[in-house]
Formats: C-alpha cells, sequence, structure tokens
C-alpha cells in the first residue's frame, strides 16, 4: 500500500487563497476533533501484519501526517500537482537540481542569484559536470540566447531577485524553456504564492525557502518543492522511478537522499502559512512606505523595489503579481556608508534572513553574498538589504532617519 500525500476528504481547490492556506490537507482530527494538525513526533508506525501499513506509513522519513499535511497545503497554495518539504530551502534545491541535471547538462541562472544557490550550483554541482551561465533575467532575448540546445536543462529564475530585486517575465520565459524541452523553475520565495503563481504562468516547478516569508516568524528552518500537473522532466531524461514525471523523479529523491522536513518544523510551518496572507499585506504596505521615504531622501543614490514607477520590472511585476513585496534594497554610494547604516538600526536588526515579523537590514555584499564576490553575480558594496517586517511603519521610517543621519548621510 502506497500512501497518497494528496489523499483529502475536501477539495478546496475553488476556495480563496487563504481558505486553501487554512484549511487544505488540515481537515479536524477524525479521532479527537483537534482542529489543529497535530505533531507527530514519531520515526516508525506498527504495521498490522508484514507490509500491513496504516494509511501507508511505514518510516517518517519517507511518510509523516504532518509533512504530509503541510505539502497538501503548500501545492494547494501553489496551484502546484505535488508538493514536497525538505529541512531547509538549499535542501530542497539541491534535490530538484539533481532530479533534472546530469554531468554534462547546462542550467541558465540570474546574473544576481541568492548567493546559496550559485554556491550550489558553481561549486557543489559544478565539480560534478553541470556547467552554468549567469543572464540578466529581465530580459528574455538574453535567456533566449544563453540557451545552448541539447545541453540546457533548466532554467533558474528569481523573481524579484535576491538582492537587486530583479523581475523576470516568467511567461515569456516559460516559452523558451518549453521549445528547449528544459525545466523552468521559479524560486518564489521572495514574492510567496500570495503574490505570484509562477505555475499558472508556464513555470514547471516552484522551490521555497519555507524559512522566509511562509514560515513567517524565524523561528524554523525547511524548504519546499512545488511541481505543476504534468510537468515533465528534460527532454529524452528518464527518472530513478522509470518514468519522465517530475513529481515522480523529486518524490524519489526526496526519500531517498532524505533531507526531509522533521515534524515539529512542518508543524510550524504549516502554522506560519495560515497567516501568511494578513502578513504580507501588511509587508508590501509597510516595503512601499519604506520605499518613498527612501526615494526622497537625499542621502540616498538609489532605491530598489519593483513597486517604484521608475523600477524597469515595473510593468512585468504589476502583470504578474499581486503586490510588489515586502523586500526593499538601496544604494548609499560607498562600502563605508552603507556598513554604517547597516551598525546604526534600532528597530531593523543586523541580519541575515528575511521574510519575518521582524524588520531585518543587512549588507549583502559582506554577509548573504559573500559567496559571489569576485564572480560575475558581485553585488554592489555599497548595497543595503531591507526585509521590511509588520511593526508599526512610523517606527521603522524614524529608524532609518536616524540610522542614515548616524551613517552621515543625513538631511
Amino acid at each position: 500500500m502506497t500512501h497518497d500525500p494528496l489523499a483529502q476528504t475536501h477539495d478546496w481547490t475553488d476556495a480563496g487563497f487563504s481558505t486553501r492556506a487554512i484549511h487544505a490537507g488540515q481537515d479536524p482530527d477524525p479521532a479527537t476533533g483537534a482542529v489543529v494538525t497535530p505533531i507527530h513526533q514519531v520515526s516508525t508506525y506498527k504495521q498490522d501484519g508484514v507490509g500491513g501499513l496504516r494509511g501507508g506509513y511505514e518510516y517518517s522519513r519517507s511518510g509523516n501526517p504532518t509533512r504530509d499535511a503541510l505539502q497538501e497545503a503548500l501545492a494547494a497554495v501553489e496551484g502546484g500537482a505535488a508538493a514536497f518539504a525538505f529541512a531547509s530551502g538549499l535542501a530542497a534545491e539541491d534535490t530538484l537540481l539533481r532530479a533534472i541535471l546530469r554531468p554534462g547538462d547546462h542550467v541558465v541562472i540570474p546574473d544576481d542569484a541568492y548567493g546559496g544557490t550559485y554556491r550550489l550550483v558553481a561549486r557543489v554541482l559544478g565539480p560534478w559536470g553541470v556547467e552554468h551561465t549567469p543572464v540578466d533575467l529581465s530580459d528574455p532575448d538574453a535567456v533566449l540566447a544563453a540557451i545552448q540546445p541539447g545541453r540546457t536543462k533548466a532554467i533558474w529564475v528569481e523573481t524579484p531577485t535576491n538582492p537587486l530585486l530583479g523581475i523576470a517575465d516568467i511567461a515569456a520565459i516559460a516559452t523558451h524553456a518549453r521549445s528547449a524541452g528544459a525545466v523552468l523553475v521559479v524560486d518564489n520565495t521572495f514574492a510567496t504564492p500570495y503574490l505570484q503563481q509562477p505555475l499558472a504562468l508556464g513555470a514547471d516547478a516552484v522551490v521555497h525557502s519555507t524559512t522566509k516569508y511562509v514560515g513567517g516568524h524565524s523561528d524554523v528552518v525547511g524548504g519546499a518543492v512545488v511541481v505543476a500537473d504534468g510537468a515533465q522532466l528534460p527532454a529524452g531524461m528518464q527518472g530513478p522511478t522509470g518514468t519522465t514525471e517530475l513529481r515522480d523523479a523529486v518524490g524519489f529523491l526526496q526519500n531517498a537522499s532524505g533531507a526531509v522536513a522533521g515534524p515539529f518544523d512542518a508543524w510550524l510551518t504549516l502554522r506560519g502559512l495560515k497567516t501568511l496572507a494578513v502578513r504580507m499585506d501588511r509587508h508590501v504596505a509597510n516595503a512601499q512606505a519604506v520605499a518613498r521615504f527612501l526615494v526622497e531622501h537625499p542621502g540616498v543614490r538609489e532605491v530598489l523595489w519593483p513597486g517604484l514607477p521608475e523600477h524597469p520590472g515595473h510593468e512585468v511585476a504589476a502583470r504578474q503579481m499581486r503586490g510588489f513585496g515586502g523586500m526593499v534594497a538601496f544604494r548609499t554610494g560607498s562600502v563605508d556608508s552603507a556598513v554604517a547604516v547597516c551598525g546604526a538600526t534600532q528597530v531593523f536588526t543586523l541580519a541575515e534572513s528575511l521574510g519575518g515579523v521582524e524588520s531585518l537590514i543587512e549588507h549583502p555584499g559582506r554577509m548573504t553574498h559573500g559567496s559571489v564576490v569576485g564572480t560575475a553575480l558581485e553585488v554592489p558594496d555599497d548595497l543595503v538589504r531591507l526585509s521590511v517586517g509588520i511593526e508599526d511603519v512610523a517606527d521603522l521610517l524614524a529608524d532609518l532617519e536616524q540610522a542614515l543621519a548616524a551613517a552621515g548621510l543625513g538631511r
């Protein structure tokens, strides 16, 4: 008997986003009526005779009811056929990339990709024989030009990108990916499934660091892959289960490599998902106020936020996103002033990561993106990245005002 992680007692397909986030995969417990999914903190399950599995469960690496609830909810909110929860965002990325790439293959990546993604592609998969080409994803023609016929098996998209907040036209790139027989993957961490639906725009798979907005409270590390209905492996490839289904290959590798989300981590992520929509509305509203404040501040050289009309990706973002996200970046003109601003805030906490209810500030060049220094993906050394939280916006603006002044960038 094989457990079906998408088995459900109610079909929430046509429900609204928040209804799906709160209810999909989370029907009240049949034994007690508990309205919250239990934490099944268990490694193994009693069998009713040899091979007689209750509900298909035998060992928690292969299947766990709490993780299955999270996976069903994630598939529901992304509009996917299946979701797979992992111990971290990079574990999710690694599993997906190994499902679709082989030695000698080629992958197109953003020219300002998240540093961890670049490190995985260049320094882990590179020695394995996988080549990559960094491209400005805001230009679909550049993506097309970077495709190597017969070798390019994946196009990896971030939109907005991390940390420069570039925007890629998912639908346009999906057309190029299909013509090349390549898998289109979209890292939807910054946008979240509430603000953007890449699978509906033609992507084959979505990845998340659920540590960020989905979890939303800076108290859990996790990752996810969500696969589109009918998504296939790259042209000519067969997966380890003997099929060409991307879903089958990722599911096999999730179990075979074992970097799964633990029950308590899955439960915390599931709890965060329930409030994603209301939190994102506040993140976006606060980010808009912060971006406008920074645009008007004479000490700031440039502001990067796709909600600004002058942002080069504004029109595409407005077309494919519900809102423009809670991440804002800005340039100060020098590395010293950027570092000084990061060290002077009081409401914004100097820390890596993003997407929690609290506001964070960081210097990408010396923190999250240190691994790309000296490469084509190196970010400007005067860049400051903000993860705008859900605090009172007046306090956030006052904090930035005093921090800029303390860094010698006052009005």
